[in-house]
């Protein structure tokens, strides 16, 4: 019964501050001083490699920079910010870029003591930039007294490249993968690309290429053969290059991963990357997601728990741990995770939507409205209209979404086709609910063609053929629905995800809700009551049962004494197994 103790006992955990070591420290985001202002790119450049430089030091406790990218440059209260992050230092920098020229300027300061602890300026021709990063990671570690091992001073003296114009080229990519925008992946590959294509040695290029190709691969909007096996022969390429540095062993250990679903290759490799990087904080990430497609809860709570002691405002690590509690149904944890992400960034409508799917798969549909006033037919966040439209199905109010839907279809800029097509899915099976059989069955025949092809592309697609299945059972095309729904949990369980493949099995027990049936639906849903998995399909939590109190897709089941039992049972948080 550890397990279950580790599930209640972990969010405060998660809540309470680590102790504040010498050894610790914080890169703000560098100013950019350039007269061109597009030049910002370089700085975000130059952070983000002295991090990875950092990272490679056992010694030091170091910041993503995840969870410093949103305070300014040169702030004045480092000692509050110093706080919140868990750091004794902190160090603030400049860059500035003309023609061929630039200047770095770089201090260290005690955030505690308010003291300058070193500073530095270093001039460069753009031909010389590419030690700059090593050479300030060692004078931080000689500041902090921080011990170097032979090993780290050798990965430390490496140059990723000579060549400028690449070396541009990847700092550009960096930017561009930084962001949060649909298309900057894409934007990001093609500068990797031309980063390799400049200089095909520059292994470090090669590793962030294949990581980027594996990642849009693994997004399901992408799973064709030509994307995988462009991130394999990046890899090949940087592994033949520096087969044993922590960015080649990373990406490999993504690639393992996102592409070949090999989630104990994954860890194994992730391991050994953490003994590599032990300040880098995206291992315990990565380390944290496999062991939950796994299954292995405790461990990925672990992971997650870990990765907030040494960097406790990374949003990536909040927003997965609190999906992490929401699998387990563990929601007032989840709801503390929610709240300690909008302290990071209030009012952004993401984190918001989050929160409001946990108090949908609470009954509390007030409090979940709260949180989706401001989403509309318009809105940037794919989530937010999603979980919007959540509500509004729990609310029983149709027309309200169809107008959405219907307006979003017509106007919104989607940033993949795929993307279009789950919503006009979404308002098929809206339409249907709300009695328009006709324009259900028009806006899901438009799908349907178009998801047929890309179901023959990408065959291996279980999200794809998941959504087939629904735009078919919108046609009230009983065997097509089946057969697409079953071949959907075929695929999913081939990857051996214990995270996604009861969703599948969700979307098969409501195709068969749909024409008819009973007894199958309601069998499987007693079993998922009592399963751990991600939402993402009928909602963004698995399920629960005010989920099938409120939700009209499951109509046809009511007055079912084994539906209606389901219902009303109170069931106590799933223990993990």
């Amino acid at each position: 019964m550890r397990a279950k103790a580790v599930a209640t006992a972990a969010p405060n955990a998660l809540t309470q501050a680590a102790p504040i070591t010498e050894k610790s420290i914080a890169v703000l985001p560098f100013e950019n001083l350039s007269e061109d202002k597009a030049n910002a790119y370089f700085a975000d450049g130059i952070q983000e490699e002295i991090l990875t430089q950092l990272a490679k030091i056992a010694d030091l406790k170091v910041i993503s920079r995840t969870s410093t990218q949103r305070y300014q440059s040169k702030p004045g209260n480092l000692s509050e910010i110093a706080r919140q992050l868990g750091v004794a230092n902190i160090l603030e920098g400049s860059v500035q870029k003309a023609a061929d020229q630039v200047r770095v300027n770089v201090q260290l300061l005690n955030a505690q003591t308010d003291s300058h602890l070193w500073a530095e300026t270093y001039d460069r021709k753009l031909t010389d930039i590419f030690g700059v990063e090593s050479e300030i990671a060692k004078r931080i570690a000689e500041s902090l007294q921080a011990k170097l091992t032979d090993r780290e001073q050798q990965a430390l003296a490496v140059k990723p490249t000579n060549n400028p114009e690449a070396y541009d080229a990847y700092l550009r990519g960096l930017a561009f993968e930084a962001r949060s925008e649909a298309d900057a992946l894409g934007k990001a590959i093609d500068f990797y690309e031309r980063a390799v294509q400049l200089d095909p040695n520059f292994a470090l290029a090669w590793a962030r290429l294949s990581r980027a190709d594996a990642n849009l691969y693994f997004r399901r909007t992408d799973r064709i053969a030509a994307r995988r096996d462009a991130a394999k022969g990046a890899l090949e390429n940087a592994q033949k290059l520096q087969p044993n540095s922590p960015e080649t062993q990373l990406a490999l250990g993504y690639y393992q991963y996102w592409v070949l679903r090999d989630y104990g290759l994954a860890k194994t490799t992730f391991g050994r990357v953490n003994k590599m990087s032990p300040g880098n904080s995206e291992v315990l990430r990565a380390l944290g997601a496999v062991a939950r497609r796994e299954g292995n809860w405790e461990d990925s709570i672990a992971y997650y728990e870990q990765g907030l002691t040494v960097d406790p405002r990374n949003l990536e690590l909040l927003s997965d741990a609190r999906f992490t509690y929401a699998v387990l149904r563990q929601f007032p944890a989840a709801l503390k995770l929610s709240d300690r992400e909008l302290d990071i960034l209030p009012g952004d409508p993401n984190l918001m939507a989050d929160k409001a799917g946990v108090y949908q798969a609470q009954g509390n549909l007030q409090e979940a409205a709260k949180l989706l006033v401001g989403v509309n037919a318009q809105s940037s966040i794919e989530n937010a209209f999603y979980v919007k439209m959540i509500q509004l199905r729990l609310e029983r109010n149709h027309s309200e979404a169809v107008r959405l839907l219907q307006a979003r279809q017509a106007q919104f800029h989607f940033a993949t086709e795929i993307e279009r097509i789950v919503n006009q899915v979404l308002l098929a099976s809206t339409q249907r609910l709300a009695g328009d059989t006709a324009g259900a069955k028009a806006a899901a025949q438009q799908a349907r063609d178009t998801l047929e092809a890309l179901g023959k592309n990408q065959p291996d697609n279980a999200y794809v053929a998941g959504v087939l299945s629904l735009a078919n059972a919108a046609l009230g095309e009983k065997d097509l629905a089946l057969k697409e729904a079953e071949r959907a949990m075929m695929l999913s369980s081939s990857a051996k995800d214990r995270l996604n493949e009861p969703t599948t099995e969700e979307v098969l027990a409501l195709i068969q809700t749909i024409f008819g049936e009973s007894s199958r639906p309601i069998s499987t849903l007693a079993r998922l009551l009592q399963t751990p998995y991600g939402g993402g399909w009928l909602y963004i939590t698995p399920v629960t049962p005010a989920l099938l109190r409120l939700d009209p897709f499951w109509d046809p089941l009511r007055g079912d004494p084994r539906f209606e039992k389901l219902v009303e049972e109170a069931k106590q948080p799933v223990a993990l197994k």
